[in-house]
């Protein structure tokens, strides 16, 4: 499977567990880190690492490698997923906001998902 249909999948799989202000940022030209980050916000530990344990199973089952241990599960404010070519990165409100990935990796081509990035009105 290409990169960036590997992206789209485990972008697929938090928008179905509903990550907020989702987007993917290719940054291959930029960095030989990686190919893509994806960066999403989840609304309570309980919710990033539940995604967090979808992407790990969705890469897995896609034959993809996920560097071990997967960073920051146990402190739930902003883990890692290492799956190579695609680097996702779920996150605390706050901690998001405190690191600012989507600055700093401004270089990158920045896609944002819309579906899930509107505030949801009560």
């Amino acid at each position: 499977m290409d990169t960036e249909n590997f992206k789209n999948e485990i972008v697929e799989v938090l928008k179905e567990k509903k990550a907020k202000d989702l987007i993917s940022i290719e940054v291959r030209d930029v960095t030989t880190l990686t190919d893509y980050f994806v960066i999403c916000t989840g609304t309570s530990d309980r919710h990033r690492k539940s995604m967090a344990d979808d992407v790990q199973e969705k890469a897995e089952a896609l034959g993809m490698t996920v560097s071990m241990p997967v960073e920051g599960y146990n402190q739930s404010k902003w883990i890692l997923i290492d799956c190579m070519d695609v680097v996702v990165n779920i996150f605390e409100k706050e901690t998001r906001s405190r690191y600012n990935l989507e600055k700093l990796w401004s270089d990158g081509v920045l896609e944002e998902i819309r579906e899930n990035n509107k505030e949801e009105k009560k």
